[in-house]
């Protein structure tokens, strides 16, 4: 039955999409995206494209479809948004998204085993909760900021506009579109050690309806462990105004993406809950793994399409599409255990594996808004449906240390022990079948339906209203373990939020939201028997806060929640089986401020947060605290314009210590980091910028992957920019 509805919902979808992509015949004044500059004399939208010289819009944004699928003020929102804006990403020259949210309290950054994306938010652990214009951008490779108007957080659950997934928050990341001017810019870096990056961006309009974009990057890798690689971008968009109220976007990407796979340094020694372990100290530079071998290389293209068509006055269709193909392999070897002391020398166990994914994305989304009034209630409605095709073949060989006499490997033949020195002498490796081997083909098929409105009762009264209901079917065939298993899922995502404002630049706010996530993983890369059968995660969140647009251009936000996930798996004491009992609970403060006073831009804030397992679950006994997850972070950054040439940058990223997994028996040490920057306009259309990262030399461990994954804080690195605009 599931499969019959799924199916004929599914032609439905894709039949609107079909509609919407047919020439209109309505004449209103067109309502288009954000991104659009107004022609006709009125004020630029918030896309505009970043100036050397001149007038600067400081950290600010004040609206965002992200947290509603509608055009909304964020003070109007019952929701914690974090906004870094591409002038944000071009003064502080940040080049990853590890980069964009050092700076954001509530998240934080994973190493993602040296060759992926990987974040916490409110102490949730995801690789896939990232989109690109609120599309599905899940696969496991680090994303560019080469095409980004700016980078959206929303922190809590966001089922019903996302759907699975995003149980602690989703990063969404908002790409440039053609406008309709001419503007040509780019820009020119390197540092001291020898990374940089060449980057243009072209704009222009093909005629009275038509405008394209163009922008590109290379970029070179470098740092002062030796890890090296290289990335290139391109990344064309057309917009055509079909009719006044029309406009129809298409966009290609292609990226491909080389680096050398750093798996970062062991613990010194194995320790306990009670005493737990710190990295091994005197190797920062020290690599861990075999050069010209621990590689990964990333290719994508990527087709997209995006529709607005105007019904009728206050009556909105959009309708997206994108496909997607990804390819991409890495070969690791790593430190699989603390330094541990073999017959008398410190030693660490080294394993080695090779990796490799190719995924076909298939997305639509189709979404009506229509806006009006019944009384004096006002109504923003959003109906909308989305469907998503996902085909994955994903594998892993295994590292051999053939050539080895057998008391010096493991009984396996994974696993050896060397001596602890630098550089790190591994024996030869042999990636082929055999113990731990696995190969298997993944095919995800959902449909998600969702209806929401945001009620506006007089001046002082909002309040949003929503549900969502997903299909998701989930088939692995395991060409290792023979085994051909299937998963389906029902799964309704509600969403309730009220917002206060007895003074309009004033809001009070609560809301509760929950999200869900099938057991086979955010990468869907696995089912078992056991798995299978098992109901999925459950994210339940409450949240309170205040909203204050202290002035135009700066917004303050303070933020109280409570993260439930339930349905987390654990093992019966009694019977041994995997049950669906488990817990964990994460609690936190936050407070955030961007904007701009003057000539003074600035973005920080402090976030104060506790996660921990509160019913056992498989990782973990309650009482554990969760991993990668500081008590305390502190952020700030600004921007001051001396003169009309001349400003100056300065900033600081402090964090508490952390565990580094659920075992708690490793733990890093609180770093504080000071950044600063001098930027100055050599003319009308040319403008060199200095940044300097971790001005006072702070060490010691920036973040982790599991126990034996410890990444250290870069030395003191200066960058030199030239940037030009005409």
């Amino acid at each position: 039955m599931t499969k019959f509805v799924s199916a004929t919902l599914r032609t439905s979808l894709l039949a609107g999409a079909a509609f919407a992509a047919a020439p209109a015949l309505a004449e209103p004044v067109a309502s288009f995206d954000e991104n659009d500059v107004v022609l006709d004399g009125g004020e630029e939208g918030p896309g505009d494209p970043i100036v050397v010289t001149g007038t600067r819009d400081g950290y600010g944004q004040q609206r965002s479809r992200s947290a509603t699928r509608t055009d909304a003020d964020l003070n109007d929102v019952p929701q914690s948004i974090s906004i870094v804006t591409d002038e944000q990403i071009a003064d502080q020259a940040l080049r990853s998204v590890a980069d964009v949210v050092r700076y954001v309290p509530g998240i934080s950054a994973e190493s993602g085993e040296g060759h992926r994306d990987a974040i916490i938010i409110r102490g949730q652990s995801s690789t896939a909760d990232f989109y690109t214009d609120g599309l599905r951008d899940d696969v496991q490779h680090y994303r560019g900021l080469y095409n980004v108007e700016r980078v959206e957080i929303l922190k809590g659950p966001n089922a019903l506009v996302f759907g699975r997934g995003g149980g602690g928050g989703v990063v969404n990341r908002v790409l440039k579109r053609p406008f309709h001017e001419e503007y040509f810019a780019g820009g020119v870096s390197i540092d001291n050690e020898g990374a940089g990056f060449a980057e243009i961006d072209l704009n222009s309009p093909l005629g009275s309806t038509v405008e394209g974009r163009l922008v590109a990057v290379y970029e070179r890798f470098d740092d002062f462990r030796d890890i090296e690689g290289e990335r290139f971008a391109i990344n064309p968009t057309l917009s055509w105004h079909v009719g006044e109220a029309t406009r129809l976007d298409l966009g290609y990407e292609y990226a491909k993406d080389e680096r050398d796979v750093d798996r970062g340094l062991p613990p010194a020694r194995e320790g306990t809950v009670a005493d737990p372990a710190r990295a091994v100290e005197g190797f920062d530079t020290t690599f861990f793994g075999v050069r010209g071998q621990n590689r990964t290389d990333f290719e994508k293209q990527v087709v997209d399409a995006r529709l607005e068509h105007e019904l009728a006055p206050g009556v909105l269709f959009t309708s997206k599409a994108l496909y997607g193909d990804y390819d991409k392999i890495y070969t690791n070897a790593l430190p699989s255990s603390a330094v541990t002391d073999i017959d008398g020398v410190d030693s660490v166990k080294i394993t080695a594996y090779q990796d490799f994914t190719y995924r076909q994305n298939f997305l639509v989304t189709n979404d009506l808004v229509a806006e009006f009034d019944t009384g004096s209630i006002g109504h923003t409605l959003l109906i909308g449906a989305d469907y998503a095709r996902q085909d994955t073949e994903a594998g892993r060989l295994r590292g051999f240390f053939d050539g080895l006499p057998a008391d010096e490997k493991s009984p396996n033949g994974r696993e050896t022990f060397v001596p602890l020195a630098d550089p790190v002498d591994i024996p030869a490796i042999t990636y082929r079948s055999g113990s731990g081997e696995r190969r298997a083909d993944t095919d995800v098929e959902a449909l998600g339906l969702f209806v929401q409105n945001q009620f506006r009762i007089g001046e002082t009264v909002e309040v949003i209203a929503g549900l969502r209901h997903d299909w998701v079917d989930v088939r692995v065939r395991d060409f290792i373990g023979d085994t051909d298993l299937e998963r389906s899922d029902s799964l309704w995502s509600p969403r309730l939020g009220v917002v206060l404002m007895p003074k309009r630049p004033l809001s009070f706010y609560a809301s509760w939201s929950r999200s869900y996530l099938p057991q086979s993983g955010d990468q869907f890369s696995s089912l078992s028997v056991t798995t299978a059968a098992l109901e999925p995660e459950r994210f339940t969140s409450v949240e309170a806060g205040v909203k204050w647009r202290i002035m135009d251009g700066l917004d303050l936000t303070m933020a109280a929640y409570r993260l439930d996930r339930t349905n987390v798996r654990a093992t019966d004491p009694d019977t041994f089986e995997t049950v669906l009992t488990g817990e964990q609970r994460a609690e936190g403060i936050e407070m955030e401020m961007h904007g701009k006073i003057g000539r003074f831009s600035l973005s920080g804030g402090v976030a104060f947060q506790n996660a921990e397992i509160t019913q056992d679950t498989a990782a973990a006994p309650a009482g554990r605290q969760v991993a990668d997850l500081p008590d305390f972070e502190a952020t700030l950054w600004g921007r001051y314009d001396v003169t009309e040439r001349l400003g100056l940058g300065i900033g600081v990223n402090h964090r508490s210590s952390m565990f580094t997994s659920f075992s708690n028996e490793v733990i890093i040490d609180p770093v504080t980091r000071l950044d600063g920057a001098l930027f100055y306009d050599l003319g009308d259309k040319i403008a060199l910028q200095v940044n300097v990262e971790n001005i006072l030399g702070e060490d010691g461990i920036e973040f982790a992957h599991n126990d034996n994954n410890l990444y250290p804080v870069a030395p003191r690195n200066v960058r030199g920019t030239i940037r030009f605009a005409f």
